[in-house]
């Protein structure tokens, strides 16, 4: 694994994996950010440089715009997210691979599905805890609920990228924070599953000659 100057090989893995979370669940301001840390010169790694690109920060700039107003909408949210239940995971594998820089292809693969992983769960859970709170009649809570979204990621981003050494501890406490995510919306939505199964087994039996 190739390491860049000034960087080792704890925090570039724990900045990779930061980013593949965060991916999951605001992929376009991701890119937004990792660019302009780029194009600002606040980070050095030869694999995101394409992201400095004005180009690329063009289109990852109107992505965050319209994802930061799609996100607070009931409902648009969820097709929004079901929208991107592929291109978020694909987005964190790719970051995570341009950040660790692996130099062989076993290491290649290794790094592209663990960082399509985190991307996956991530996106997962922010879809789940939205389904969640869409059944909710008002959209106080949606709004709320994004906002915080948005606050963590700045937050996360700026900490990620402005000091590298606290970039695994931030990854740490995103894993967590998917993890109870994921606990709380199946503890939720698991009900509903197990009734619906069971109505669709009643009528199957019921089908039977």
């Amino acid at each position: 694994m190739k390491q860049p100057v000034g960087m080792t090989p704890v925090q570039m893995i724990g900045l990779a994996a930061s980013l593949s979370l965060f991916a999951g669940w605001r992929l376009y301001a991701v890119v937004l950010a990792a660019g302009l840390a780029v194009h600002f010169g606040a980070v050095s790694l030869p694999g995101l440089v394409v992201l400095g690109s004005p180009w690329v920060l063009g289109v990852a700039g109107v992505g965050t715009c319209a994802e930061f107003f799609a996100d607070k909408v009931p409902w648009v949210d969820s097709i929004w997210d079901a929208v991107h239940t592929l291109v978020r995971p694909v987005g964190g594998a790719l970051l995570a691979m341009a950040v660790v820089q692996p130099d062989d292809p076993a290491t290649e693969v290794i790094t592209f599905l663990l960082g399509g992983g985190a991307a996956l769960v991530a996106h997962v859970a922010k879809a789940g805890t939205r389904a969640v709170i869409n059944t909710s009649p008002e959209p106080v809570s949606n709004i709320v609920t994004s906002t915080a979204e948005d606050g963590l990621i700045a937050g996360g981003l700026y900490l990620v990228f402005a000091h590298p050494g606290w970039a695994a501890a931030v990854a740490g406490v995103l894993a967590a924070l998917v993890a109870l995510l994921l606990w709380w919306a199946w503890r939720v939505i698991g009900p509903f599953w197990r009734r619906w199964r069971a109505w669709g087994s009643a009528r199957g039996d019921n089908k039977r000659p």
